[in-house]
C-alpha cells in the first residue's frame, strides 16, 4: 500500500504539552504528514487557497479530516493560528515556498538569495512555542512512507528576525541534502537572481 506509514521516528515530540509549531517543508508526501500529525493531537495547518470555489471546497473537504483543522494564509488565517497557540494549540506551517514581498525576506538558501517566509519564526518566538520539523519520506519501490520527527531551534541568540529566518532555511536546506529528489523545486523563490517567465 503506498500510502502505509511503515514506520513513525520520535513520536513522542508530536505529543508535546504546551504550543507547537510543525514545520513541514515541501518534502516527501507533506498531505500525508499533516494528516498523520493530527491522529496524535489536533493540529492546525496553513494553506493557500484556491481561487476556484468548487476545487477550493473540494480540497477543504479531502484536507480537514480527523483533528486536522485547516487556516486560510490571510489575516484571517493568521489570527486562527495565533489563538491556537495561545491556547497551548498545535499548528503547521508549510514555509518554503514564495510569501511574496509583504511576507517575506531575502535569506539564503542553498548559497543563493530565497523569498522567504517569516511568520513561522514570528510566531514561535511571540508565542515561546516548540519547533518540530515533520515529514514523509518515501520509501524505495513503492513501500510507502516512513514519518519523521526532529526537534529544531529556529530562534537565533541575536533576536533578529533575520538570523531567525536564516535558521529555519538552514534546517530545510540540511533535510533536503538527504534527499533531494523529494524535495519540491518550482516554487519560485529565486525572484532576485532568476528572471522567471510567467
Amino acid at each position: 500500500n503506498a500510502t502505509h506509514v511503515h514506520k513513525i521516528q520520535d513520536k513522542s515530540l508530536a505529543q508535546t504539552d504546551g504550543p507547537i509549531i510543525f514545520l513541514t517543508p515541501h518534502f516527501g508526501c507533506w498531505e500525508l504528514t499533516a494528516r498523520m500529525i493530527s491522529r496524535f493531537r489536533p493540529v492546525t495547518f496553513l494553506y493557500k487557497p484556491l481561487r476556484k470555489t468548487k476545487e477550493e471546497a473540494f480540497l477543504l473537504s479531502m484536507r480537514a479530516q480527523h483533528d486536522l483543522f485547516m487556516a486560510p494564509a490571510n489575516k484571517k488565517g493568521i489570527f486562527k493560528l495565533q489563538r491556537t497557540l495561545s491556547a497551548q494549540g498545535a499548528i503547521g506551517i508549510l514555509p518554503d515556498q514564495d510569501p511574496g514581498e509583504q511576507g517575506g525576506i531575502l535569506s539564503p538558501f542553498f548559497a543563493h538569495n530565497a523569498q522567504t517566509m517569516t511568520l513561522l519564526a514570528k510566531l514561535a518566538r511571540k508565542n515561546n512555542a516548540k519547533v518540530v520539523l515533520a515529514w514523509c519520506e518515501r520509501l524505495n519501490l513503492g513501500r510507502g512512507y516512513e514519518l519523521n520527527f526532529q526537534a529544531v531551534d529556529v530562534l537565533s541568540e541575536s533576536g533578529n528576525l533575520e538570523d531567525d529566518v536564516a535558521l529555519m532555511n538552514n534546517v530545510i536546506e540540511n533535510l533536503v541534502k538527504t534527499k533531494p529528489e523529494q524535495y519540491l523545486w518550482n516554487y519560485k523563490r529565486f525572484k532576485s537572481e532568476i528572471n522567471y517567465r510567467s
